[in-house]
C-alpha cells in the first residue's frame, strides 16, 4: 500500500545534513511530461534542498524531454555534481511502452549512480494511472512526496560518501 513506511527524517539526521549539505553540488534532472505531477515532484525536491541549506541559486536544473532521457542527463550531471535528483513519471497505457521506459530509466539511473559513484535520488514514479501519480507527487492532498524523498536520498547518500572518502 502506498504511504506505508513513508519517509520520516530524524531531527538529528536533519541537523547533520544542515551542517554538511550546503557545500554539496546538486543537480535536479526533471522530465517534462505530466506538467502538474512534475511540478509537485520538483517543488518537493527543492523544498528539501532548501530545508538543508542548499540555496536555490546553487542547484543546477536540467529539463529532460521525458523519463527515458533521465539516465543520460543524470550521467552528465554526475560528472560535476555530488548528488543528482532524477524526477519523472511514467503512467501505464495500453502498450508495452510503459515497461520499456520504466525498465530503461530504472536500469540507466542505477548504472549512472554506481559507475559515477554519485548518488542519484530515484524520483521516477511508475504508476498504473494518473491518480496514483497525483497521490505521490507532493501536491495538496497527496499522500506522499516522492520529490522530497528523492532529494533526501541523494543528499543523505552524498553526505555518507564524504565520510567514506
Amino acid at each position: 500500500m502506498s504511504g506505508a513506511g513513508a519517509l520520516s527524517i530524524d531531527p538529528e539526521e536533519l541537523s547533520v545534513l544542515r551542517q554538511t549539505a550546503p557545500s554539496l553540488r546538486v543537480a535536479v534532472v526533471a522530465a517534462r511530461w505530466h506538467k502538474r505531477i512534475m511540478g509537485g515532484l520538483t517543488a518537493g525536491a527543492e523544498r528539501f534542498l532548501e530545508e538543508v541549506g542548499i540555496r536555490h541559486d546553487d542547484v543546477t536544473r536540467v529539463a529532460a524531454p521525458g523519463s527515458f532521457e533521465l539516465p543520460v542527463l543524470a550521467a552528465r550531471a554526475a560528472r560535476s555534481h555530488d548528488a543528482v535528483v532524477a524526477l519523472g513519471v511514467v503512467i501505464r497505457g495500453g502498450t508495452p511502452h510503459f515497461e520499456y521506459v520504466c525498465s530503461a530509466a530504472t536500469d540507466g539511473l542505477t548504472k549512472v549512480s554506481v559507475e559515477a559513484e554519485t548518488p542519484v535520488g530515484f524520483g521516477l514514479l511508475t504508476c498504473d494511472d494518473e491518480q496514483q501519480a497525483l497521490d505521490r507527487a507532493g501536491l495538496e492532498g497527496s499522500r506522499e512526496d516522492k520529490g522530497y524523498e528523492a532529494a533526501h536520498a541523494a543528499v543523505a547518500a552524498a553526505t555518507q560518501l564524504r565520510t567514506l572518502s
